[in-house]
C-alpha cells in the first residue's frame, strides 16, 4: 500500500513540477524585465502574488491560518521553519501587505531561470565564504532600508527528520538587532506533508490544506532588550511550540 501511495505521490511531485516550469516561462517575460530597476522591484512582487495564487489554485493547495496575527509596520524580519518547498511558493499568499525578500541559500542560483529570479530580486547567501556571508546582511540591510521586509529560515535548509526542527543559525536575529526590526514568526504545520523534498522519490505529495501558526509579532523594543542568543531561542521555542502540539512524537526523537 505504501509503494503504491508513492507511486500517486511521484506523479503529483512530476504534476507539480512541470506546472513550476510551465509557470516560471509564462510569467518571466513579466517579471524579469523589472528586476534591473530598483524602483520596478516593488511591482515585480506584485506579480509574483499573482504567480503564487494561480499555483495555489491550479494546483488546488489552500492556506488555512490555525491562528491569525496582526502584523508590525513594515519593514520587519520574517522568521519561519523550513519544512517545503512550498514554504517558499505559498509566503506570498499568506504575508502579502509588505513587500519582502528572501535571505537565501545561494546553492538556488545554479538552477535556471529561479536562479536568474532569485539573484536579481532575493539576497543569495554562500555560507561557505564568511566574507559573501557578511556581504549578504550588509545587502540585506540596504533593502530593509529601501523598506523591504526579510524572509528568513533560520535552520538553512530543510530538516533530515522532518518536521523536527533543525538548530537556528544566528543571521535574522543579529539582521533584526543591528536595525532594530520587529519579527513575525510563523509556524508551517503539513507542508512537508502536501510536497516533500523531490529526492524523496517517493515520499508523500498531495493538494490539501496548507496550515499555518501565526504567532504574535515580537516588537523592535523586545528585539532591542534581548540578548542575540537569548532572542535565538526564544524564536526557537515560540516556532516549535505548535509542532510539537501537531506531532508530540517529536519530543522523543
Amino acid at each position: 500500500m505504501n509503494k503504491i501511495l508513492g507511486v500517486f505521490s511521484l506523479i503529483w511531485k512530476l504534476y507539480v513540477g512541470i506546472l513550476f516550469v510551465v509557470m516560471a516561462l509564462l510569467f518571466f517575460p513579466f517579471i524579469y524585465p523589472l528586476l534591473f530597476s530598483e524602483r520596478n522591484k516593488k511591482r515585480a512582487f506584485k506579480v509574483f502574488k499573482v504567480w503564487s495564487w494561480t499555483f495555489r489554485i491550479i494546483c488546488f493547495y489552500h492556506v488555512k491560518k490555525i491562528r491569525k496575527a496582526d502584523l508590525p509596520k513594515g519593514p520587519y524580519v520574517i522568521l519561519a521553519n523550513h519544512i517545503s518547498y512550498l514554504d517558499i511558493f505559498l509566503m506570498y499568499t499568506i504575508l502579502h501587505e509588505n513587500a519582502f525578500l528572501f535571505l537565501g541559500k545561494g546553492e538556488l542560483l545554479k538552477y535556471p531561470i529561479i536562479g536568474a529570479y532569485f539573484k536579481t530580486l532575493n539576497i543569495p547567501v554562500h555560507r561557505g565564504n564568511r566574507m559573501k556571508a557578511a556581504r549578504s546582511i550588509v545587502e540585506a540591510s540596504r533593502k530593509v532600508n529601501m523598506g523591504w521586509s526579510i524572509v528568513i529560515f533560520p535552520e538553512g535548509g530543510i530538516p533530515d527528520v522532518n518536521p523536527k526542527m533543525k538548530h537556528f543559525k544566528s543571521g535574522a536575529f543579529q539582521l533584526a538587532k543591528n536595525l532594530k526590526l520587529p519579527i513575525v514568526p510563523l509556524t508551517f504545520i503539513n507542508n512537508h506533508i502536501l510536497f516533500s523534498d523531490p529526492t524523496f522519490i517517493l515520499g508523500p505529495a498531495r493538494p490539501g490544506i496548507s496550515k499555518v501558526y501565526m504567532h504574535d509579532y515580537i516588537s523592535a523594543e523586545k528585539v532591542e532588550a534581548m540578548e542575540q542568543k537569548e532572542l535565538r531561542a526564544y524564536c526557537y521555542e515560540l516556532l516549535n511550540g505548535p509542532l510539537l502540539e501537531h506531532y508530540p512524537e517529536l519530543r522523543k526523537i
